[in-house]
């Protein structure tokens, strides 16, 4: 089987490249504000499929519904979280820029925007509001909630239930 890990992937806006985090996405030229980068593609599953697929890990499902997920393609399946993203998903599938990004700066989305399974990892992210735990997105405070939520980077089924924590 081949380690997803060590999969190069090289386009006109991206590549993929070693990093701190194992490997990485990383801006094959500057890419403006709100710019679509990437559309998310994968095979559609469920909670039970994405916590059973062989030499996976379970960060490589994309949460899109209570119990629908993305089995990530090449390269989605390789964007890093970071709690402090330069990215973020838009109408569930699209990854945006949130602000401008330059050449050979890594692509980072926050994975909270997505999750509500009770699903949590350990973050190596190394920003300066850096969570130390990634978890769902109830979980966040309520400015980030808010913040995510007024831009539209929560997915849709998130945001229908209107979790702010008050």
């Amino acid at each position: 089987m081949t380690d997803i890990n060590k999969i190069k992937f090289n386009s006109e806006i991206f590549y993929t490249k070693e990093c701190d985090l194992g490997f990485g996405i990383f801006a094959k030229k500057d890419i403006r504000k709100n710019e679509i980068l990437y559309e998310f593609t994968g095979h559609i599953i469920n909670y039970l499929e994405s916590k059973s697929i062989p030499n996976k890990e379970e960060c490589r499902a994309l949460q899109i519904g209570e119990d629908k997920y993305i089995d990530l393609d090449v390269p989605g399946v390789l964007i890093n979280h970071s709690c402090n993203p330069n990215c973020g998903i838009i109408n569930d599938y699209f990854l945006v820029a949130l602000n401008d990004i330059y050449k050979d700066e890594q692509i980072m989305y926050d994975y909270s925007t997505s999750m509500d399974d009770g699903y949590s990892m350990e973050c190596r992210c190394g920003s300066q509001n850096c969570r130390k735990i990634i978890k769902d997105f109830k979980t966040l405070d309520s400015e980030t909630q808010k913040g995510y939520l007024k831009l539209n980077l929560v997915m849709s089924y998130l945001a229908k239930k209107n979790l702010i924590n008050e």
